[in-house]
């Protein structure tokens, strides 16, 4: 059972005397190399997947969990790991993540060597739990970082923070594909995870000399039983999603997973209203725009990993390209993101969350609507133009949601409110590659023998479920007739645009949500209750 005994707290610079943790724009700096490591590798595997699949002779679940394991790592710890930043520190814990991220992600570069003397673990084994070690340093940097943030910006700067933020995140987000595309080609796929130690040695250095420590004035104990009940709740929903199409979604071992998820919801909400130091205090839901800001960031990264997922193996295996010309096709969305994103911090000081949001999300709708409609030859325009109202779109609901989240919450509690927006996100974008994915997977299986036409009643029930395999991938066997190999790519196509028809309305219906917010606080007001 979880300790909730409070101690005191040593002195420190906490958080509650905003723009004393150095300065503001050095510790912006130093914090956003370390995260950059984080949204780079979000992004970049979607590029390296293809590879990955052929090297490592991964299933579709595989790939799903080289992407979910990670993002349900960082989802389940973020909100911990904000806590330990409270307790601790929130410089020594980004220290500690940036380090255990770098390492991690070496050991991913060399996961096949791993596999090779580790009796029992094969080498797409050993990557996706090198990726879930990847996911939990990642945790302990991101909140922290936010945090660090916070308290070094004074209240009237943090939309200008916020949007420089907002910025960089995107920008490294959207670079993922670029970098990867490059590297993935002209080097390997292990070097895209290589290249985080040299960016992690930077990120250190500049980390000690650059950031002063904070914490909160409130020196409290781990709610270690919310961690493992949060935790297994979060596992037992993921891994029914990615697995029901293979069980049955009415099979008794998913009903026991979906069983288990409720049970163990449940019982967080239970203990969180009735432990002293609450993992996540509901108090804070109490305020509207953080429950709201939370929600949004939650849908709208459901909508981008869940059918951002496929564009890898669209443009390279249906569309034929390499992987940096992949890379170059996302080129539009990484420069929108470097312009919109400190528009977006203008646009939310001049108009508001509840106008800017609203707008982003729309744009947003718009994107995805666009990419649904997208053909086995698309040109660069044809691709670029949704890209580019995609980074207009993202861009002020993710500053916009992390300003209210952050900007709303205790002082106290800023490590907290940081992990709860970055879990949002995680939690999110698990869900939707787990979904959507699930979604998809039905589409080609119902679409498939329709393209194949005549032919599908000759071929034989194991080859056909072979080739819906291939069709999860683009992919279209070598050495088949043209027929065949059409009607793969055709039924991957109508799997795609299905995702991404789910994404455009999960961005209109959630635009609606945005007249519920307020902006944060530009100064260190009443605080919210938290018990």
């Amino acid at each position: 059972m979880a300790d909730t005994k409070a101690v005191d707290a040593p002195p420190s610079s906490g958080p509650g005397k905003p723009g004393t943790g150095g300065n503001p724009w050095l510790v912006l700096l130093a914090v956003s190399l370390g995260v950059i490591m984080v949204m780079l590798d979000g992004t970049v595997v979607g590029i390296a997947n293809p590879v990955i699949q052929a090297d490592l002779k991964a299933t579709l679940s595989d790939l799903q969990w080289v992407t979910s394991g990670y993002l349900l790592a960082l989802a389940v710890f973020l909100i911990t790991a904000g806590k330990l930043g409270d307790l601790f520190g929130h410089k020594r814990v980004f220290l500690i993540g940036v380090a255990g991220f770098a390492l991690s992600s070496v050991g991913i570069g060399l996961s096949a060597e791993l596999a090779d003397i580790i009796p029992g673990v094969s080498p797409i084994g050993a990557l996706i739990g090198l990726r879930v070690l990847q996911g939990l340093f990642g945790a302990l940097l991101q909140p922290a970082a936010l945090a660090l943030l916070r308290g070094a910006f004074p209240g009237e700067k943090l939309n200008q923070a916020m949007g420089a933020w907002g910025a960089i995140i995107g920008l490294s987000s959207a670079a993922g594909p670029i970098v990867g595309g490059v590297l993935v080609e002209k080097v390997s796929w292990e070097s895209v995870f290589f290249i985080n130690a040299p960016v992690g040695v930077i990120a250190l250095v500049m980390g000690v000399l650059l950031i002063k420590e904070n914490r909160s004035q409130t020196f409290a104990r781990i709610d270690w039983l919310g961690v493992v009940l949060l935790s297994g709740a979060m596992f037992s929903l993921v891994w029914t999603i990615i697995k029901a199409p293979e069980w049955g979604w009415g099979d008794s071992t998913t009903l026991t997973f979906v069983g288990a998820f409720v049970v163990l919801i449940a019982a967080f909400v239970f203990w969180q209203s009735r432990a002293r130091q609450p993992l996540v205090p509901l108090s804070l839901f109490a305020n509207p725009s953080i429950s709201i800001g939370t929600f949004l960031l939650m849908m709208v990264a459901f909508a981008m990993f869940g059918a951002m997922f496929f564009l890898g193996f669209f443009f390279q295996g249906v569309h034929g390209l390499t992987p940096l010309e992949a890379g170059l096709r996302m080129l539009p969305m990484s420069a929108g993101m470097i312009v919109a994103s400190p528009l977006a911090g203008m646009a939310l000081g001049r108009f508001g969350p509840k106008i800017t949001m609203a707008a982003g999300l729309l744009v947003t709708a718009l994107a995805m609507f666009l990419m649904s409609r997208l053909g086995i030859d698309a040109s660069f325009i044809e691709s670029g133009i949704p890209f580019v109202l995609l980074a207009f779109g993202l861009s002020p609901v993710f500053v916009g949601a992390t300003e209210i989240i952050v900007g709303n919450a205790p002082v106290e509690l800023s490590g907290v409110a940081g992990g709860l927006q970055q879990s949002a996100m995680q939690v999110g974008g698990a869900l939707g590659t787990a979904i959507l994915g699930a979604v998809m997977a039905a589409e080609i299986s119902d679409t498939l023998p329709g393209h194949l036409g005549p032919a599908a009643a000759e071929i034989p029930p194991a080859q056909l479920a072979l080739l819906e395999k291939a069709a999860a991938f683009g992919q279209a066997p070598a050495g088949l007739p043209q027929q065949i190999g059409d009607a793969v790519h055709l039924s991957f196509m109508d799997g795609m645009h299905v995702a991404f028809l789910v994404s455009t309305c999960i961005a209109v219906l959630t635009a609606a949500l945005t007249v519920f917010v307020r902006a944060g606080r530009k100064t260190e007001g009443a605080a919210v209750h938290v018990g």
